[in-house]
């Protein structure tokens, strides 16, 4: 197994996260304030010669994980520092961040599955799915923007904008919303991925901006376990097909910043704790777990919450840390400044932030039932720690 770095770790929000990045892509740019500090490693005047600039985002692809899985890799060879993601880092949450290039604590996504009071039903928020069917809100009737708010970075850049993803979600009513002012390309596979991104960066299009976004390493990782011989081939052919994309970048002026949303832990059957293991438990929520397997949203009955603390604190308490979800906005996991007004609203009573490479998980009636072998979104360095990657 790989080896991972469990210490506590909260966003670095000062200069060393992946808002701070945003911050200084969008000086270089053109765009508005997020209100936060430039990225310390990269000043815009870095990127303020460019003709355009490209950012990649390999989703997944956390620190460690490039460090023991390409140590003499291409990829590698770009490495200019470390950065946090931001809380909870995961993809619903983090990639909210670098296409809107505002902190959690501003843009008010806070986990794959949130309870959303103007439709009174637990999201997947990126399908835009109740937990309960793969139907989808928006075929019911209720757009996105009606319930999701959050601006598009690409629509306040001086210049035109481009996002290359997956054909399966170009055309998705998030993509839509949060990439908006952004012309969208969908892609089909690897090769297709690099034969589209190399034209970008040569400057086939008018864009100014580039966000490249390539989701089949958090997959890989999640179903196989980042630490399986799937993962570390899936790793070596993208390296292999992004070999030349800096150079491609320098021939043509474009500035070339790669980073991840999130990092991995290893994370199966024998770390998942099973709400239907704990019905005395489960008997104190309102409201199915929200969140992140790995940070955990609880609603909690009103005349149950001190039954509910003391079965955590106790019954739990070698998997789990309970935090009052209120103190996580207070101690600046979400970010800095005014918050959103749904953030409270969003993250429930309690959250469990789950120790080592523990998970917690409950199903619904009609939810698929996922095995999953890799997971994110907890408070360990290994799921912060993004690195950047530059070539500019």
């Amino acid at each position: 197994m790989l080896d991972y770095d469990l210490s506590i770790m909260k966003p670095d929000y000062d200069g060393g996260s992946l808002v701070n990045l945003m911050r200084s892509l969008g000086d270089a740019l053109g765009a508005p304030s997020n209100g936060y500090a430039p990225l310390r490693a990269l000043p815009a005047t870095r990127l303020g010669g460019a003709a355009r600039v490209l950012l990649l985002v390999i989703d997944g692809l956390g620190q460690a994980l490039l460090d023991q899985l390409g140590p003499r890799s291409a990829l590698r060879e770009l490495l200019a520092g470390t950065m946090t993601s931001v809380y909870p880092p995961t993809t619903a949450t983090a990639v909210t961040t670098l296409m809107s290039g505002l902190a959690p604590q501003q843009h008010g996504l806070t986990g794959w599955f949130m309870h959303f009071r103007k439709l009174g039903a637990v999201t997947a928020v990126l399908p835009f799915m109740p937990r309960y069917t793969r139907a989808t809100i928006a075929s019911a009737g209720v757009p996105l923007p009606a319930v999701v708010d959050t601006p598009s970075f690409c629509a306040g850049v001086d210049g035109a904008s481009t996002a290359l993803l997956r054909a399966f979600i170009a055309d998705s009513d998030f993509s839509q919303a949060v990439l908006a002012g952004a012309r969208r390309q969908g892609y089909r596979d690897l090769d297709d991925f690099t034969t589209k991104l190399t034209a970008l960066a040569r400057g086939a299009s008018d864009a100014r901006y580039v966000y490249a976004y390539w989701s089949d390493f958090d997959h890989a990782c999640h179903v196989h376990g980042p630490s399986s011989p799937q993962v570390a081939a899936h790793f070596h052919a993208l390296d292999t097909a992004l070999a030349t994309l800096a150079e491609t970048c320098a021939r043509h002026g474009t500035a070339l910043v790669i980073t991840a949303d999130h990092g991995f832990l290893d994370s199966g059957p024998a770390e998942r704790v099973d709400l239907t293991d704990h019905p005395r438990l489960a008997d104190c929520l309102s409201l199915p777990l929200c969140g992140e397997p790995r940070s955990t949203y609880c609603y909690v009955r009103h005349d149950q919450a001190e039954d509910f603390a003391r079965y955590v604190e106790t019954t739990l308490a070698e998997f789990t840390t309970l935090v009052p979800s209120a103190r996580l906005v207070e101690d600046g996991w979400f970010g800095q400044g005014t918050p959103h007004p749904e953030l409270h609203a969003r993250l429930g009573d309690y959250t469990l932030q789950m120790k080592a490479r523990y998970t917690m998980r409950d199903t619904v009636t009609g939810e698929r039932d996922m095995d999953l072998h890799g997971m994110h979104g907890g408070v360990t360095a290994a799921e912060q720690q993004v690195p950047l990657l530059l070539a500019v």
